[in-house]
């Protein structure tokens, strides 16, 4: 069995490797890598954020390597190109660079929101990939499906009127393009704590999230939020059966609620669900330290 261990929360910055990885058609993406053991753990960011997000919980994992990458259209990377700003395309991205940079020894996934449903486009287009290479699976406020129906948590003909709030948010980052809206995390800082953070949450962490935001690329973002609405995979967690699995989620979460988490954890009666009473959609930065041992305990089970 690996040995694996949370280091304290105080624990010093991790000693990062950056690289770059061109997929097939030709988009860079940005690569970290840090840690080493004989297991690695590859960590999928969500929609509008990039690599950065898992920084708490990288900060408090030792004895595994770790690799974590932005997405096309997300942080450093590359925009997306014209038609690829989807799911089924960052899954592909995805397949590419595990053949590329993990080709052997024990793998776990772990994906945030979008970065969840990734991996479950992964297992549908890449099935061989992952019933050889993958050795288990964390979902962090995901979901399935039915991404097309959310309320955001609002009642009655608040709830419904919930997707005219995405396209605002859509607007807001096309007006930050255009320049006439201004860049800054503060900015978005009020909106952000209210749409993906539970209670009580640090001023730097949502600064950090809204910062991620900026960083993306508008149009690729905007493209994915489509495919995120199209998203429809509950069949396809059935492939997942039998390889160690948790399924962790926040009993605040806006964008991915606690009723999804629970659709996925159904799908997989032999996973671990954990609900996180008070955290919202950002459990990387709500509970980093319970995130970190939760993937730890699937690298040992995976040893």
């Amino acid at each position: 069995m690996t040995a694996v261990a949370t280091a304290p929360a105080h624990s010093r910055g991790v000693r990062r490797r950056h690289s770059v990885f061109t997929v097939a058609d030709g988009t860079r993406l940005t690569v970290v890598e840090s840690g080493s053991g004989p297991a690695t753990v590859v960590l999928v960011h969500g929609w509008t954020q990039d690599h950065t997000c898992w920084d708490p919980v990288v900060r408090r994992l030792e004895g595994v390597r770790v690799l974590r990458y932005d997405h096309r259209g997300h942080g450093t990377s590359d925009p997306a190109k014209p038609g690829t700003a989807t799911i089924e395309q960052i899954a592909d991205d995805l397949a590419e660079l595990l053949a590329d940079r993990v080709p052997d020894g024990p793998l776990v996934l772990a994906g945030h929101s979008m970065g969840g449903m990734t991996i479950m486009a992964l297992a549908q287009r890449h099935p061989e990939l992952v019933e050889r290479r993958v050795s288990g699976v964390a979902f962090v406020g995901t979901s399935s499906g039915q991404m097309d129906r959310l309320t955001l948590g609002l009642p009655g003909v608040a709830g419904r009127a919930a997707p005219r709030v995405e396209r605002m948010i859509h607007v807001l980052l096309e007006r930050r393009r255009k320049d006439t809206l201004p860049g800054s995390p503060a900015f978005l800082a009020p909106f952000t704590r209210w749409l993906v953070f539970g209670r009580r949450a640090a001023r730097a962490d949502v600064l950090a999230v809204a910062a991620q935001a900026l960083r993306g690329h508008p149009n690729s973002l905007a493209g994915f939020r489509t495919s995120i609405a199209q998203h429809d995979r509950k069949v396809v967690l059935g492939s997942l059966r039998g390889k160690p699995t948790v399924v962790l989620a926040g009993d605040r979460d806006r964008l991915c609620p606690l009723a999804h988490a629970k659709v996925i954890a159904g799908e997989l009666p032999d996973a671990v669900f954990v609900r996180y009473p008070g955290a919202g959609h950002m459990l990387s930065y709500e509970r980093p330290g319970e995130v970190a041992a939760r993937i730890a305990g699937v690298v040992q089970l995976c040893g």
